[in-house]
């Protein structure tokens, strides 16, 4: 038993925390809601109110929009994300390094609203804020830590708007969230001045799925004609990904498997953003983004017919975001956004390790939207994300016996973690 909890620690840290939080936002956080924000850098989004997408950030902001309005698009992440370092085990130092490891992906969004009367506007969305996948290969020499991870979300929200006079508005929504993840982690070549055999052999692997509510609530105060603040909180969801577990790590051999789950709590969010029209063609916007990530402290397994356990301490510190962007109306037909911003790593020095390779990001961005039609206007985005380098060390569990930790397969691991990441979106948005 203490087996199976000790390496089902590690598994269950990397699949969920890994690279993903390098890539774009905090931990396996996802920031790419919509085209439109992403040519800004996401800054001011609260308080923003281009087009049914505002909903996603505060939906408070359905009260700024006229009629029926539909908004479609999808964002393409290219992450290049690379490791580098030395896993010792008894015969000495051996190469760890994997490159480009962190998977590209697509993430679409849709959104509706509609304006019920003057007062009341409601709306529906489509979209995510987590996901990522990787693979390290099993030709990692520290592939005893994980080699393989994926988490894949869907969210969908209802959400209602009520505008209480002309300078204060407030809203919310109920929020589902659909959710799978996957995780592996096999002995490294290095395995083989043991066994020949043993090199690429499942350690562990396991994937479960589940489904949650949540809840949103936002407020906008229209200080003035040029001049607005909006305030957005997203609650705490929890999830037990249930599903079954693979790999002598678990004392299973061949394509046995075990039934297994995880209690997994994605944090809550708020967001305080401003916008300010400074004259007839230039307005600048800014946000604080707060992301709760302190409560998560430790990860905890569950088998059936077996007491829970604590399986591994994390000790991650709550995350923050701040930016600031612009937008240009150039024409009658053209807009103009660019924006930068700085996302603090969620992870202090102290607790960084090969499984979570949590680092500060920089984002820069530009995008434009054109007016196709009094009716149909078009958003593209694109944006840059310098990632900051960051050292780890992965080593032996304080405790755990022989023949128990991660490291005893395989060796400990000291590296560094860099990488940078691209993003375009594209958008169309029709009012009816």
């Amino acid at each position: 038993m203490k087996t199976n909890k000790t390496l089902l620690s590690t598994a269950v840290a990397f699949s969920l925390l890994s690279t993903s939080g390098i890539v774009n936002a905090a931990g396996f956080q996802l920031a790419e809601y919509s085209a439109t924000g992403l040519g800004r850098a996401y800054a001011g989004e609260a308080a923003m109110a281009d087009n049914a997408s505002s909903q996603w950030r505060n939906p408070a902001m359905l009260t700024y929009l006229e009629g029926t309005q539909v908004s479609v698009g999808a964002i393409y992440v290219n992450p290049n994300i690379d490791v580098d370092g030395t896993s010792t085990y008894i015969d000495g130092p051996h190469n760890a390094s994997s490159h480009d490891f962190a998977h590209d992906a697509i993430i679409p969004n849709f959104y509706l609203s509609h304006q019920y009367n003057d007062k009341l506007v409601v709306g529906f969305a489509l979209g995510t804020n987590y996901g990522m996948e990787t693979d390290l290969g099993k030709d990692f020499a520290a592939a005893n830590f994980g080699n393989q991870a994926s988490v894949f979300s869907m969210e969908a929200n209802l959400n209602a708007a009520y505008k209480l006079n002309e300078q204060l508005s407030i809203g919310g929504g109920i929020r589902y969230i659909m959710a799978d993840g996957s995780f592996g982690a096999v002995m490294p070549p290095q395995m083989n001045i043991i066994d020949q055999n043993l090199p690429g052999t499942t350690l562990k692997y396991m994937e479960g799925d589940d489904t949650a509510w949540g809840w949103q609530v936002g407020t906008a105060w229209q200080i003035n004609d040029n001049n607005r603040i909006g305030f957005a909180y997203k609650s705490e969801v929890d999830l037990t990904l249930e599903g079954y577990a693979q790999g002598v790590g678990f004392d299973l051999t061949g394509n046995t498997k075990k039934d297994g789950s995880m209690e997994l709590a994605l944090p809550a969010t708020a967001e305080l953003a401003s916008f300010h029209q400074l004259n007839d063609q230039l307005a600048v916007h800014a946000s604080i983004n707060w992301t709760n990530w302190s409560s998560f402290k430790e990860l905890v397994a569950d088998f059936p017919g077996e007491a829970s356990n604590l399986i591994k301490e994390e000790n991650w510190d709550d995350n923050y975001r701040f930016a600031v962007g612009t937008t240009y109306q150039l024409d009658q037909k053209w807009t103009l956004r660019s924006g930068v911003a700085y996302d603090t790593s969620a992870v202090s020095e102290e607790h960084r390790t090969a499984t979570i390779p949590e680092t500060d990001r920089l984002w820069l961005s530009v995008g434009a939207g054109y007016e196709w039609s009094k009716n149909l206007t078009l958003d593209a985005g694109f944006t840059y994300i310098f990632a900051k380098d960051a050292s780890m060390h992965e080593g032996r569990t304080p405790g755990a016996d022989f023949m128990t930790d991660p490291a005893d397969f395989g060796g400990a691991f000291e590296g560094e973690v860099t990488g940078n990441v691209w993003l375009i979106g594209v958008q169309a948005n029709y009012k009816f």
